[in-house]
């Protein structure tokens, strides 16, 4: 797979019926091993690894309800009372961060109403604070350290 903007790790990858997987620490199993899906392992590595995000406390694929139809978030930081604190939405490498990018995590964020939000496709990496007070944000010139969020 592609080098990746991010620290290296040991990804377990298998083959299961013909196609390549990865074994997300996450959900526990193993999913289709897509591009977007080695960013989304190896950004998680990253979070837990390098930053000091609880395992325990992020969650993948988890699924809204946005204007009556189904999403489902990439990854969601959640804080120990349940509540969503940090939300990421991942891209393929080759696929670039754009203002549709930042729209679909913003959609999300309707319902969730984090305090962080984070987009990646492996390469560039953004991530903005929400300030609900004076309903702006400011992006951030790094992934914060779990302590600081």
């Amino acid at each position: 797979m592609l080098l990746l903007n991010l620290p290296a790790y040991e990804a377990k990858i298998a083959v299961r019926n013909g196609k390549n997987v990865i074994f997300d620490t996450i959900r526990k199993k193993y999913v289709a091993l897509t591009p977007e899906e080695w960013v989304r392992q190896n950004f998680v590595n990253f979070l837990i690894a390098h930053k000091g995000y609880p395992l325990s406390l992020l969650a993948n694929e988890v699924l809204i309800k946005l204007n009556g139809t189904n999403k489902r978030c990439d990854t969601v930081l959640f804080k120990r009372d349940l509540k969503a604190k940090l939300i990421v939405e991942y891209k393929a490498p080759s696929v670039n961060i754009t203002q549709d990018v930042f729209d679909q995590i913003t959609r999300y964020n309707m319902v969730l109403k984090v305090d962080y939000l984070i987009v990646t496709n492996g390469l560039n990496h953004y991530c903005c604070k929400i300030d609900y007070v004076t309903q702006s944000y400011v992006f951030l010139s790094e992934i914060p350290d779990y302590s600081l969020l």
